[in-house]
């Protein structure tokens, strides 16, 4: 810069003294434009906040987080255990030698104050791996109790800042930032950024819009889409079947699919980390530029989670979690229906090893449970039957793709049950496999492989392990392994298969301590559901944190005997209520959910109020406050209802209270919003008011029928209240010969059947054999239905499957243990359709329909139309091969009724 106004000066010909004052300013200029990367932003170095703001003001952090150590030992009962000792001893040395003392003490403040709000923590990951993490009341699960190693999260060969995450519950999530902020200063919190790009059904919307393409026809293009990468929209529609309707008419869009592609990764949008929040020192704003979020206005980073971690900033990962949300609900509801106080934290209380909970694991009965309710983990429940919290960690573990991928989940099974024997590849390794029958699960297990058999520590295999999933490192990974393996005098046939299994399982398995996190929530739900069905359905309902719609709960709960009780303007509130109710309930709960109560008495859930279709928060509140009504026109005056509220109030019952029938209510209301018009009409033109007359006497309108009420409830809440929709439809299904859910269990493996249901789930994970395969989830009011469609039947099936939602399935029935069962899927229809067909052309005419989609005219199907199984698949480095469409939520998203009832996952199930 200096030189460039050097040479200005000469062509100008200025004179000496102000070409001298020139140049001088340019060197100032260019001297404070300088950046030094290091001594500027930091970089290269660790910055946490000041040791002060988490209690070490005249005492070193060290010194504190011993302290804090040391006190926990005493308290939990372990100061008289030497092996506790000496792992807190190597723990501590580690996180002294690398400075991160103040780091622990800063999560476990947030930790700490995250509590002290009444709000649910838990940590989850790799720090579960930790005993000062556990000391430090961070982790729930103890580590030395369930083998887990400090290694496979922190070690002084590890570069990069330990990572712990924590969950909170998602209804308070902001609370806990707000928190944050409080005790740490907006100086030294900010957010972090998260960069939006273009996927296709965002791509097909805004270049629609751009090419000023008809809003209804955007719509309907890009929700037929499933979530995936713009550039691959005219793949999907030349090889997936359910997007044939689209491609019929590709041609007649012009231009769009060229820009739709063109958009593929395109920054979109900026928008905050959904969990990334930054703690530094004071000297934060100096590093990062800030900018407000939207709507709550946090100081949000411009640097995405990957920047931040370069420039050494702390960042904690709060993740909401609705889990923990519906467990706080539910026992919060305890609390206010009992007056009993439990805490699901408390071994005391929730008992490991409690023969109820997992009674109820094992019977797969597993809806609404933590990471163990979706199809595949059903299935694996099924065949693995724990019994004990190590189980839970297993099968967690398991169903993973890495598992999957090595094949390790059959081995397994067949161990734990005895059908063969454990297997090691060396006696020596018979202690770091013997947890699980000699089959590799766990990256733990790993590192103690290559530390035993080439004598190395335990960081330096988790090092070797964390290299496996670089292509360019492997190989010297294994030279080393083989090189010192045989100096300890290791077998060559010994070292080919211990690597194979290494190199096969070491970079894409599960962590232990990651398992071990989320077993604890996941035994905690299942605890609830067991002892507490109503409290814990109604913190599932308001809360919705599992992969299934909300009718399919309530059908679960009347399963289980917990009577559902309807939506009532005197009696629901914003969230689902608990109540004391009377009479039969078809079984009823648990006797802990019935203590101190008559033998008749048993505990409901009330629907909530924030479920009606169209209701804002604050029509909501107002009519929670002003309760109890004594007519219509209290509720209109007080309440101050929309005229769509109250008549969707109608419709559903919530107002049957007032005596009279929903269509006499439906004409009241209309009445009673003229009154408020013509009130408002003559207000606005100076007109003394008149006296008004309350709503006319009942007209006696007949009611709604049964099937008006069911179709009210679906288009307006969601859900089928009083009674179950395929109840409509039994008796032709038993025309048909098909088999209710219930039923279904008592079949034979290969048995050809019948099943129907109302589609409650639908994903396409990747498998083992690399193929796409659908899966869906039925519900026939009995039970559920597991149906797999393999690539063969796509092209017969896919459409009907991802567009109807009332489904008849011909299968086959595969058994893979006493409680895993599904129906592999070879022909399907639209229920709706066949019932119609039934009305119109008699039985004859759906048997007919039937007839002419036997297996044999699927497979042919298959071969003629367009097969979504394109040969293409993606090859890891593993040898595990994925298809190119699997992984993905599944196209469409609207029910008949204009309300979407079924699940369709964004990802793998589960």
């Amino acid at each position: 810069m200096a030189k460039a106004a050097e040479r200005i000066v000469e062509a100008a010909g200025m004179r000496r003294d102000a070409a001298h004052r020139l140049l001088e300013e340019t060197r100032r200029t260019a001297a404070a434009c300088l950046v030094d990367p290091e001594d500027h932003i930091g970089l290269g170095s660790v910055h946490f906040p000041e040791p002060r703001l988490v209690g070490a003001g005249r005492r070193s952090a060290e010194r504190v987080l011993r302290s804090h150590c040391a006190a926990a030992m005493v308290l939990r009962g372990y100061d008289r255990d030497r092996v506790r000792w000496e792992r807190l001893e190597d723990e501590l040395r580690t996180i002294e030698r690398l400075g991160f003392a103040s780091y622990f003490l800063t999560v476990a403040q947030v930790v700490d104050d995250t509590r002290e709000l009444g709000i649910r923590v838990a940590a989850r990951g790799s720090g579960a791996g930790s005993f000062v993490n556990h000391l430090l009341g961070i982790t729930h699960a103890d580590p030395v109790a369930n083998g887990l190693l400090m290694e496979r999260f922190l070690s002084v060969r590890r570069a990069a800042l330990p990572d712990i995450d924590i969950d909170v519950e998602s209804a308070r999530r902001l609370d806990v930032y707000r928190a944050i902020f409080e005790r740490f200063g907006a100086e030294r919190v900010a957010t972090v950024s998260m960069p939006e790009t273009y996927r296709v059904r965002h791509a097909v919307r805004d270049v629609g819009a751009a090419l000023g393409m008809d809003p209804a026809e955007v719509d309907r293009l890009a929700k037929s889409f499933p979530h995936i990468r713009a550039r691959d929209a005219r793949a999907a529609l030349a090889e997936l079947p359910e997007l044939r309707a689209v491609a019929a008419e590709q041609e007649r869009f012009g231009k769009l699919w060229d820009l739709v592609e063109a958009l593929d990764g395109l920054p979109r949008g900026i928008a905050m980390h959904p969990c990334g929040v930054l703690l530094s020192d004071a000297g934060l704003l100096a590093r990062t530029p800030i900018v407000p979020t939207s709507g709550e206005g946090f100081p949000m980073s411009q640097f995405d989670k990957d920047d931040v971690e370069e420039l050494g900033l702390l960042k904690l990962d709060v993740l909401g979690v609705r889990m923990q949300s519906a467990m706080a609900h539910a026992v919060a509801e305890i609390r206010r229906t009992t007056g009993r106080v439990v805490d699901i934290d408390d071994p005391g209380q929730v008992r490991p090893g409690d023969p109820a909970t997992y009674d109820l694991i094992r019977s797969t009965e597993t809806l609404g449970c933590f990471q163990i309710e979706s199809p595949g983990q059903r299935d694996l429940l099924g065949r693995l039957q724990p019994t004990s919290f190590h189980d839970l960690v297993v099968d967690i573990s398991l169903f993973r793709p890495g598992p999957v991928a090595a094949d390790m989940v059959r081995p397994f099974i067949d161990a734990r049950h005895g059908r063969k024997s454990a297997r090691y590849p060396h006696p020596d390794l018979e202690d770091a496999l013997r947890e699980t029958h000699g089959v590799v699960v766990f990256h733990e297990q790993i590192i103690k492989i290559v530390s035993i058999m080439t004598g190395c520590e335990r960081d330096l295999a988790d090092e070797a392990r964390r290299a496996l999933s670089n292509p360019e490192r492997q190989g010297r990974v294994r030279a080393w392994f083989h090189a010192e393996a045989e100096k300890r005098g290791y077998a060559p046939e010994v070292l080919a298969r211990t690597w194979e299994i290494v190199e096969a399982f070491g970079s894409y398995g599960f962590c232990k301590a990651h398992a071990v996190a989320f077993a604890v929530p996941t035994y905690q739900s299942a605890w609830l559901k067991a002892h507490h069905p109503a409290a814990f359905y109604a913190g599932l309902l308001t809360h919705d944190p599992g992969m299934y719609p909300k009718r399919l709960l309530l059908a679960d709960a009347r399963r289980r005997g917990v009577p559902i009780l309807p939506l009532d303007v005197n009696r629901s509130g914003a969230a689902y209520r608990i109540e004391l109710t009377s009479g039969d309930s078809r079984g009823g709960p648990d006797k802990e959910d019935r203590h101190d109560r008559g033998s008749g008495d048993h505990i409901g859930v009330r629907l909530a109020l924030s479920d009606v279709h169209g209701i804002s928060e604050a029509e909501t509140e107002r009519i929670a406050a002003g309760q109890p009504y004594s007519s219509l026109q209290d509720l209109w005056l007080r309440a101050h209802p929309g005229r769509p509220v109250a008549e969707r109030l109608a419709q559903v019952g919530a107002l049957d209270a007032f005596g009279t029938s929903r269509r006499d209510l439906l004409l009241q209301i209309a009445e009673l919003h003229r009154q408020q018009r013509g009130a408002a009409r003559r207000d606005a033109e100076g007109q003394l008011p008149l006296a008004e007359t309350g709503p006319a006497a009942p007209a006696g309108l007949p009611d709604l029928d049964a099937d008006e009420r069911l179709g009210a409830e679906l288009g307006i809440l969601g859900m089928d209240v009083s009674r179950h929709l395929m109840g409509d439809h039994r008796d032709f299904l038993e025309e048909l010969g098909a088999i209710p859910a219930k039923r279904l269990r008592d079949a034979s493996h290969g048995e050809v059947v019948l099943v129907a249901g109302a589609k409650a789930a639908t994903q396409t994970p990747p498998i083992r054999s690399g193929r796409r395969v659908i899966f869906t989830t039925l519900d026939d009011g009995t039970g559920l239905v597991d149906c797999a469609f393999f690539d063969d039947s796509h092209a017969a099936c896919a459409h009907t499957v991802f567009h109807s939602w009332l489904l008849l399935v011909r299968g086959v029935v595969q058994r893979r243990g006493p409680r895993s069962l599904s129906v592999v899927g070879s022909a399907v229809w639209n229920l709706a359709e066949l019932a119609q067909l039934r009305k119109e052309g008699g039985l004859e005419a759906v048997a007919a329909e039937l007839a002419g989609a036997s297996p044999e005219t699927a497979e042919a199907g298959s071969d003629s139309g367009r097969d979504s199984d394109s040969g293409r698949r993606i090859e890891m480095p593993t040898g595990y091969a994925m298809h190119p469409w699997a992984d993905l939520q599944p196209a469409g998203d609207q029910a008949a009724t204009g309300r979407k009832l079924w699940h369709a996952s964004p990802g793998s199930a589960g």
